[in-house]
């Protein structure tokens, strides 16, 4: 975790400023650390990051449009040292993935301080609001759950809603895909797809919604919206699902590739086939534009030596996150050559 004086500082930030904007990563982690802090503040604009690793200076529109104050950054691995530059406002980065330096940012990634700490952004960003937003725990654990973390707030939570994370989850894993707590998940990541305007409203909705069985039970209008958006999504993913699961023979590796003009469920697959086939080394690419954009699970070593191997052997592309969890973008022409190093490493 940050040192207690780390996470004072962030609050002292959020505390002092007017016009923040928040930049946060479009998955469950960082759109529940956005949360946090908005309900928070409750004021400010924002806006969430797709299709790039990287906040770069294609983002500065927004930073001119906003005319913020201060902007938080929430679970971007990469901010670039252009973008800091030219932003010319005090820039708040919260993360944990490996850490990076940049000159002129505050930057808080508790891998600083053991680079084997690594509490989701959205664990951090509770830590900041709960002397004032206990109530909203819950929503702090869909983000450490779809990060595969279990945390001491689970017993806290357990106690607020027994149903929703029963007593005999022991591994992220169990929490994700065994509990209605992982349901909560996969409607949060099914909010960021979709048209921009469509998803913009969906978080909207999730500003206003206090409890969570007013989503699962659709007990108020807010909630009937994101859960009727949730179902048209879901019934895309599991179509794509069932074809990835098909996929599996006795190869080590599984591999699916698709090709989605609008919605990218990359993250979401990757996740579910390594629950459901904790053995193998999975890649699931969406092809677009002539790059494979890809996720990577694999339990049995730490992925990102894997792709440094690729990339050092002339692999077109880029890419990097957790120890068992990455995203990476290979040129098409590259792939299979992408895919031999990855054998040759197991």
């Amino acid at each position: 975790m940050l040192p207690q004086k780390d996470i004072e500082k962030i609050r002292e930030e959020l505390n002092h400023c007017s016009a923040p904007l928040f930049l946060f990563d479009d998955d469950p982690d960082g759109l529940t650390s956005f949360l946090l802090l908005y309900r928070q503040k409750q004021a400010g604009d924002w806006s969430f990051i797709k299709a790039s690793a990287e906040l770069g200076e294609e983002f500065l529109q927004k930073v001119h449009d906003s005319k913020p104050d201060k902007i938080f950054v929430l679970d971007k691995p990469i901010v670039s040292q252009e973008f800091i530059d030219q932003a010319k406002v005090p820039i708040i980065w919260i993360d944990h993935h490996p850490p990076v330096k940049r000159h002129n940012v505050k930057y808080f990634n508790p891998r600083v301080y053991d680079f084997n700490d690594s509490p989701s952004t959205s664990r951090l960003c509770y830590e900041v609001v709960k002397q004032d937003l206990q109530q909203d725990l819950w929503i702090a654990m869909i983000g450490i759950t779809g990060d595969w973390q279990l945390t001491e707030l689970s017993e806290e939570y357990r106690k607020q809603f027994p149903e929703l994370y029963p007593e005999n989850i022991r591994r992220p894993e169990d929490a994700l895909f065994a509990s209605r707590t992982g349901q909560l998940v996969r409607i949060f990541s099914s909010v960021l797809k979709g048209k921009t305007s469509e998803v913009k409203k969906c978080i909207r909705q999730l500003m206003e919604i206090k409890d969570p069985y007013d989503i699962l039970e659709q007990r108020t209008k807010e909630g009937i919206y994101v859960y009727r958006h949730y179902e048209k999504v879901a019934r895309e993913y599991q179509k794509l699902l069932a074809e990835a699961k098909e996929q599996a023979t006795d190869d080590k590796l599984l591999i699916y590739s698709y090709t989605e003009l609008n919605t990218s469920f990359t993250s979401d697959l990757s996740n579910e086939l390594l629950y459901t086939f904790p053995d193998k080394f999975i890649v699931v690419c969406r092809n677009k534009s002539g790059e494979m954009k890809c996720s990577l699970r694999y339990a049995g070593k730490r992925i990102q030596p894997i792709l440094e191997k690729a990339f050092s052997a002339g692999v077109r592309g880029y890419g990097g996150g957790h120890d068992h969890a990455c995203g990476a973008n290979i040129k098409e022409d590259d792939f299979g050559k992408f895919l031999d190093v990855v054998r040759d490493s197991l």
